[in-house]
């Protein structure tokens, strides 16, 4: 997909990968860039130096993404591109179980990880499907291939965004639509806070978020499935697939070298 001319939303894109992402779309000559995030006066401000359009959006209500998709629709005549960006990530905590994490923390990654993604495809498919073409960029990342260590609620929710892009792209190819998802491991954004290194997701580097826009601008010219900024990934997602027992034990073998998570 040629981004240049096309109309493009953003979830979570005032700030991190999402900012990057609105940024680079703009430079590369998209017709209208959407920023849409829960800081409406973060995503005012990003979309004011862009001649783009904000909302202020709680990704988690379906009303309020579906009425915000209907306005860009009714004053732009349709989305090209609809990147659902908005994540949180959250540690299990004490005692550093698998289970540790309170249930509020499990339903708030469901809902921002995975239901999201279908409110925003739910919305968008109607027009997409009339024009005949349209495009899903979902921002996963890596532990959607891999895993997380010490977040088993950000891992889980992530493998289910993978899932969902799946389905997208295996329904709705022959329809014309498009769908990548976005798989980095450390990325310089507030997710990954004080811990600079990006702990155990740092461990191949950590990239600034206009890396990762650059790595899906070249993804989405290609329509890629799967964008992965950091190269490695795709090494890590085969050995896994070949020997998944000695994946797990080298999975194990880290966790154990890196203790506590931290990130």
């Amino acid at each position: 997909m040629d981004v240049a001319g096309k109309v493009i939303v953003v979830t979570g894109g005032a700030n991190g990968i999402g900012r990057a992402l609105c940024e680079r779309f703009h430079a590369e000559g998209a017709r209208k860039v959407v920023v849409a995030d829960l800081e409406e006066s973060n995503a005012q401000s990003v979309a004011l130096t862009l001649g783009g359009d904000a909302f202020g959006v709680d990704v988690r209500d379906e009303s309020a993404l579906a009425a915000m998709v209907a306005k860009v629709e009714a004053d732009h005549g349709g989305i090209d591109l609809f990147c659902s960006n908005a994540g949180i990530i959250a540690l299990d905590g004490e005692p550093w179980w698998a289970t540790s994490a309170a249930n509020e923390t499990w339903q708030a990654m469901w809902d921002i990880h995975v239901m999201s993604h279908v409110f925003a495809a739910r919305a968008c498919l109607p027009g997409m499907l009339a024009r005949g073409k349209g495009y899903f960029l979902n921002t996963v990342s890596a532990a959607g291939l891999l895993n997380q260590i010490g977040d088993a609620a950000y891992s889980t929710t992530k493998h289910a965004a993978i899932g969902f892009a799946e389905s997208l792209a295996i329904t709705h190819a022959d329809d014309g639509i498009g769908v990548s998802a976005l798989c980095p491991q450390a990325v310089a954004t507030r997710m990954i806070g004080d811990n600079g290194d990006g702990g155990t997701a740092g461990v191949d580097g950590v990239l600034t978020p206009e890396a990762v826009a650059d790595e899906v601008i070249i993804g989405l010219a290609e329509e890629r499935f799967l964008i992965l900024p950091h190269e490695e990934v795709e090494a890590y997602r085969q050995n896994k697939a070949r020997d998944y027992d000695r994946w797990l034990g080298g999975m194990r073998k880290l966790r154990r070298n890196m203790g506590v998570p931290t990130v």
